[in-house]
Parts: structure tokens; C-alpha cells; sequence
């Protein structure tokens, strides 16, 4: 999550390590479709771990392998925040991804844009299915419950020219354990201060990543078009617009060189950006990568 570090890191009891031979057992990952999980108890980030894997052993670190970790010491945000949550308090876990069709044709890197998105609905399907909680998705990495930021996703870009499909990082942050002296940001929360229907990190974690991987096998089978109808039912484009908390609102976009936009979010284009009408009634096109920040400015998300 892209806030400073909590003021508390107490881990949790160990008894509530995520349960490794539910994860890596090979019916479940057959059944995702996923080609490896590797599991460790610390790290700095899993995202950087697999960003220096894809670049030194690209061909072992195929599509949809996966890296999850008990305790994360320095997990980045966007625009390289960091943050820390207490050992075995929240989900943390990064995948591989190397779109291609069903005839193992890569996607098109501008559909790559839609990645962090997939992400972000699929988290809030397994928030809202399994642990029953009403979740949203704030543009462009957020995933909310009521208001308050549980979740954050970040998608990197691995290296490119190695002969390889080019591969993104998708890491996901979810707080699950965490208490509100433990949370960065009075406007953050977790599933234990949300009364979820259930705080068991595998459980959440296998339905995430299963999700996940449906929803993205999908998309890559039809080219990485987000109008496409997406697992048998609509578009990626109108599923997270449908859930997407931030359209229908005045936004301040704050961009870079300290330039700040302020109109109505309308809706997203093709590429996953946000188009904001000013209030002369001119349409801007904000993108993941140029916003700073992004509030409603009205009462509401952060």
C-alpha cells in the first residue's frame, strides 16, 4: 500500500502461516493453471524478487508463476512508496505474467495497461464472494470497502529483447489481520476491521489467484481486447467500470510538476485511463503512470 509504515509491526502467531501443502498441492495449481508457486517466509519485496528472477532465468519463471511471502520488510507502491505490515498480517504475493493468445501469440504490450485492473476485479470478487465484504475499485490500484483502502496493486514491466514474451509483475497487497493501530493511514483498513466472513489468508489467497487467472486467460484468448466479453460474461471494460467507485465524481488529479486537474470522472478509454472533464467542459485523458494522486473532492475515498 502506498502509505508509510505502520506504527506497529507485531507478527502474528505462526499457527497462522498460510497452509503450504493447500497452495502448492498439484490439483489446485492444475486447476488454476498455475505453473509454480514458490512460498517464503521474508523478503523485501516480491515484486523486485521476480522482477531480477525474470531478468536472470527468464525461461523458469514462466507465465503464472507465483511468489508469496509471509513478511514483506520493504513492498513498494506506486511511485516507489513503501510500506510494512506486521509478519503474516495481510496477503502479499506477486505473479509472472507473459500474455499470449490460445495460439501462444503475445497480446499487444498496450493491452498490458488493463493488467493491474484484472487484478483489481478479480480482488474484488474473492473480498466480495468469500470474505463478504462490499469491495470497489478506485483507479488506478485500489481496491476499497467502504470507503477505506484494503488492497493495492502494482504492475511492473520486466525486461524487454531477451527473446522472451515481455513480462509484467503483478503484486497485490491486501491488509487481512492488521488492527487500526497497525494501519498506515487513518483511511486504510483490513478484513478484521471490516467483520469479514472469513481472515484464513489461504483460503483468499487460492481464490484470488484462481479468479485471477480465469479472468486473465480469458482476456489474453481474445487478444487483450478490454471490450470483449471476458469468462463468459461482459467486458473487462464494462466490469470494472460498473465497480469502479471514482467515475461519476469531481476528481482532483494531482500530475506531475506539481499541476493539479479538477473536473468529473467520466469514464475510462481504451487503454484503462480516466478521462476527466474540466469544468470548461474539456476532456483530459490521466493516465496510471502520470497521476501523482488521485482524491474525490468531495467527502469520500482518500
Amino acid at each position: 500500500m502506498d502509505a508509510e509504515q505502520p506504527a506497529s509491526s507485531e507478527p502474528r502467531d505462526p499457527r497462522l502461516g498460510l497452509d503450504r501443502d493447500a497452495l502448492l498441492h498439484p490439483e489446485f495449481l492444475a486447476a488454476a493453471g498455475i505453473s509454480q508457486l514458490k512460498i517464503v517466509e521474508t523478503t523485501g519485496s516480491t515484486n523486485a524478487d521476480l522482477l531480477r528472477a525474470v531478468t536472470t532465468e527468464p525461461k523458469e519463471w514462466t507465465d503464472l508463476a507465483v511468489l508469496t511471502a509471509e513478511h514483506q520488510t520493504a513492498a513498494r507502491g506506486r511511485l516507489d512508496r513503501h510500506w510494512e505490515a506486521p509478519a503474516r498480517s495481510a496477503i502479499s504475493v506477486s505473479i509472472v505474467l507473459r500474455p499470449v493468445n490460445s495460439q501462444g501469440l503475445p497480446v499487444a504490450t498496450q493491452s498490458y495497461s488493463w493488467l493491474s485492473l484484472l487484478g483489481a476485479l478479480a480482488l474484488r470478487e474473492t473480498l466480495l464472494e468469500t470474505a463478504g465484504l462490499p469491495a470497489e475499485i478506485k483507479w488506478p490500484n485500489d481496491v476499497l470497502v467502504r470507503g477505506k483502502k484494503i488492497a493495492g496493486i502494482l504492475a511492473q514491466m520486466g525486461p524487454m529483447g531477451d527473446g522472451t514474451v515481455p513480462a509484467v509483475i503483478l503484486g497485490t497487497g491486501l491488509n487481512v489481520t492488521l488492527r487500526g493501530d497497525e494501519l498506515p493511514v487513518p483511511t486504510a483498513t483490513s478484513l478484521l476491521l471490516e467483520g469479514a466472513t472469513t481472515t484464513d489468508r489461504t483460503v483468499i489467497l487460492q481464490n484470488y489467484l484462481s479468479r485471477f487467472a480465469a479472468l486473465y486467460r480469458s482476456f489474453c484468448n481474445a487478444d487483450g481486447d478490454p471490450t470483449a466479453g471476458l469468462a463468459g460474461g461482459s467486458s473487462l471494460h464494462k466490469r470494472v467500470e460498473a465497480v469502479m467507485v471514482t467515475l461519476g465524481r469531481e476528481v482532483k488529479a494531482h500530475l506531475p510538476g506539481d499541476l493539479e486537474l479538477v473536473g468529473h470522472a467520466s469514464r475510462l478509454d481504451e487503454y484503462g485511463s480516466l478521462l476527466v472533464v474540466d469544468h470548461g467542459g474539456r476532456e483530459h485523458v490521466v493516465t496510471a503512470g502520470d497521476v501523482v494522486h488521485l482524491r474525490a473532492t468531495e467527502s469520500g475515498y482518500a
